[in-house]
């Protein structure tokens, strides 16, 4: 099975009680989707097997999963820092000017007279409501819709309008 098939929604943590229910860490922003994958078929990477969600709830702002057939605190104990994935097909859909992360990897970033400045290799923390594109000629862009003008996932390639100096500003 390809890894890049599916994306991962989820990574398991700790056991929850003695049913086999098991805390997770949330990696999608649309926490309604956890709501939606009871009587659902994932995978877990970590042992690449298929595996049925019987229920999916918020316990104290923690998301549970409760897999059919793993009904004991050991059984889910074994699913400890798997990545629950789902096909690629059946990511969310997203609002308008909303991107998926995996699909910003990799763009070239241009400036607005398409001068290359780098391709995208990660999505870092902006320490607000932004993110910033980090760039694997160590630029780090604000990515926000002032800076980042044009996105084409389909065609790989973000444009952007720098303000001036920043490109001098945080390069390492």
């Amino acid at each position: 099975m390809d890894p890049s098939e599916w994306v991962a929604i989820a990574v398991l943590g700790k056991t929850r009680g003695v049913r086999g229910e098991i805390t997770a860490i949330p990696l999608s922003t649309k926490l309604e989707r956890y709501d939606q994958l009871s009587g659902k078929p994932v995978y877990l990477f970590g042992d690449g097997k298929p595996y049925e969600v019987e229920e999916t709830w918020w316990h104290d702002a923690k998301l549970i999963f409760k897999f059919r057939g793993i009904d004991s605190m050991n059984d889910a104990e074994l699913l400890r820092g798997c990545e629950v994935r789902v096909p690629l097909a059946e990511r969310v859909v997203l609002d308008e000017g909303e991107y998926f992360e995996a699909d910003l990897k990799g763009c070239e970033v241009v400036t607005a007279d398409a001068r290359p400045i780098g391709r995208v290799v990660a999505l870092a923390d902006g320490g607000g409501a932004s993110g910033l594109l980090e760039l694997d000629s160590g630029l780090l862009i604000p990515f926000v819709r002032r800076i980042c003008v044009s996105i084409d996932v389909a065609a790989k390639r973000i444009t952007v309008d720098l303000p001036e100096g920043l490109e001098d500003l945080n390069r390492p």
